[in-house]
């Protein structure tokens, strides 16, 4: 490969994404040209900021395509794009394996072929399965995914450092926990405001609800992401992102009906997972990121609150 183009353009798959959206907005004030990439199937153009240094390809990464020539002279990739619900994945198959798998593929091998020699993709916590330590740290293992989901997450990871290791693409992959913020269309806040929508008096619960999790803000997630690239010069860097602490589903279903008058009944489906493939007790060990500098803002009952101030405020003005 050739060497490094620091000055070049960031590729963000993904890029119209919630998350992906905030990060290329991180980038941009950081003075970079970013080349967005995404199929739109989740991303929304709108979550994009307005600026002459953003360009969006509409793109299938799940096939090779002409939008691997967005990479052409790239200093950098960062790997978002991805199917973001496990129950879609385990009720088609193929979902994460196109959408994960061969995306991720695809991704690294236009990396390759442009000699872009950084690559950041976005994994998840639910590689380590029901993990028996808590916190748990990066080293543990074996990793045993319980859903197509996490299996093509683990897959990618493999991918990335794979390509590390055999073209010199430096790697780094973060473990996700659960990320909540604006412009989430999935994830439990956005579902349990939408069932309220419904029927305002009852809010069905998936599981006992007494799983428990871990929930970072966005911007905390990018910070931390934007951190671990900028410092750490591992071939392969793996870092888990969430917060140390962490809040149970029963917890979040009360500040939601709280927070629409407190009148409707929770039902609470029972069993400890809310479906299959969900992970009922995570919370992941985040000392490795936060040894370079990095806390997050928000613990998880704040993350929790703040999103759920935001999406009442989206409601209010007819945006939600």
């Amino acid at each position: 490969m050739k060497g490094p183009n620091p000055g070049g353009a960031v590729v963000v798959t993904g890029g119209a994404g919630a998350i992906g959206s905030w990060l290329v907005r991180s980038l941009v004030e950081r003075g970079a040209t970013v080349r967005v990439l995404d199929n739109l199937s989740t991303g929304r153009r709108e979550l994009l900021p307005t600026s002459p240094r953003i360009t969006l390809t509409t793109a299938d990464l799940s096939h090779p395509g002409p939008w691997s020539e967005q990479f052409a002279g790239a200093s950098s990739v960062w790997h978002l794009a991805a199917n973001p619900d496990i129950r879609l994945g385990t009720a088609d198959p193929r979902v994460d394996v196109e959408n994960g798998t061969l995306a991720t593929f695809h991704v690294l091998e236009a990396a390759r072929r442009h000699d872009v020699t950084s690559v950041s993709y976005s994994s998840s916590s639910v590689v380590y399965g029901q993990a028996k330590v808590l916190p748990t740290p990066e080293e543990y293992g074996p990793l045993l995914p319980e859903s197509m989901y996490a299996a093509g997450k683990l897959a990618a990871e493999g991918l990335v450092s794979a390509y590390a290791h055999s073209y010199g693409i430096r790697g780094h992959i973060y473990r996700f926990a659960n990320i909540i913020g604006p412009g989430m269309g999935h994830g439990i806040l956005p579902d349990f405001f939408a069932k309220l929508r419904a029927d305002p008096t009852r809010l069905e619960v998936l599981g006992d609800g007494h799983q428990a999790k871990s929930y970072l803000r966005t911007e905390d997630c990018v910070a931390a992401m934007l951190l671990g690239a900028g410092q750490a010069q591992e071939p392969v860097n793996v870092f888990n992102l969430g917060n140390a602490d962490r809040i149970t589903v029963r917890e979040i279903a009360e500040k939601v009906v709280a927070a629409h008058g407190g009148r409707a009944r929770i039902d609470y489906t029972g069993g400890t997972r809310g479906w299959v493939g969900d992970v009922p007790q995570q919370l992941l060990a985040i000392d490795r990121i936060q040894r370079l500098g990095w806390s997050p803002r928000y613990n998880s009952a704040g993350a929790i609150d703040r999103t759920i101030a935001e999406l009442q405020a989206a409601a209010g003005s007819g945006r939600g």
